[in-house]
């Protein structure tokens, strides 16, 4: 999904970037973009998809710690020790992306 995503936003910005149309067509996809973001439906869809990315996410990280063990870099298990407890004391209201965890 995050590619076919990528891939749409290529074509519209490579779009708006080759157009000869001119700023009224440029002000016009804005606009349809602005409204495509703001339209609920699609905030709960997005909203959805963070959380199940994080659920995974979360389920990748035991799987792989149980797997490989200690043979983490010190460097990375530094890291992610520090992501969690920023989660943990931002009370996992929102992350890094501006979406909320509820």
């Amino acid at each position: 999904m995050r590619y076919r995503l990528t891939f749409v936003l290529g074509l519209a910005v490579g779009y708006v970037l080759g157009t000869r149309a001119g700023r009224e067509r440029y002000e016009q996809l804005k606009k349809s973009a602005r409204q495509v973001a703001q339209n609920p439906a699609v905030r709960n869809t997005a909203e959805s998809a963070a959380q199940q990315g994080r659920h995974f996410a979360g389920k990748a990280y035991h799987t792989v710690s149980e797997k490989v063990g200690d043979r983490v870099p010190e460097t990375v298990a530094q890291r992610v020790r520090s992501l969690r407890e920023r989660s943990a004391h931002n009370g996992g209201a929102e992350d890094d992306w501006g979406t909320s965890n509820t």
